[in-house]
């Protein structure tokens, strides 16, 4: 039932672009106003095996620019919107300090935290679609005005509420994998 809840709560914050317009009284969040790119993958393309569940537990590393002004931290989410129970979060982690530009493969800065993800688990659940399905994966930047301090662990919802609340700019990379 938990797991349910988590995610209904994942889905309807995720939905549609992304976590923002999940309600609230903010701005509209600059759409595209971070570029994100990947060593591994282009922008669209095929995600490794090694960054999958044939592979391992490692996600991409992950570079970023056009942080504005104002950035107190930054949060990426990696979400699959193409799910069978709806959009499933893989993985988020937040308080990454605003001056770093690149996340390395496996490797978290000082400082940086991870909220369950939609399975329940904190850290990284590896892209996995149902076999003979191919999905798309969002690995979404969010610049955000202030640092979340919320604890290692936190809950999903709680998270993601978090961001959604917190973000000034957003950017996003997309990738596919298949089974």
């Amino acid at each position: 039932m938990l797991r349910a809840a988590a995610l209904g709560v994942a889905g309807s914050l995720v939905a549609g672009c992304g976590l923002i317009g999940a309600g609230g009284s903010r701005a509209p969040v600059a759409e595209s106003a971070l570029t994100v790119s990947s060593r591994a993958f282009r922008e669209a393309g095929t995600i490794p095996s090694r960054y999958t569940c044939a592979g391992g537990r490692n996600w991409p590393s992950l570079r970023w620019s056009g942080v504005p002004a104002g950035t107190k931290s930054l949060a990426i989410v990696v979400d699959d919107p193409e799910a069978q129970r709806g959009a499933t979060v893989h993985w988020v982690v937040f308080d990454l300090d605003p001056l770093l530009t690149e996340l390395t493969e496996a490797e978290l800065p000082p400082g940086a935290r991870q909220a369950a993800n939609t399975y329940g688990r904190v850290g990284y659940s590896p892209p996995c679609p149902e076999r003979g399905e191919s999905h798309t994966y969002r690995f979404t930047v969010y610049a955000l005005d202030e640092r979340l301090t919320l604890p290692n662990g936190s809950g999903l919802g709680e998270a993601l509420s978090a961001i959604s609340g917190r973000a000034l700019a957003r950017g996003r990379l997309t990738g596919t994998s298949s089974a």
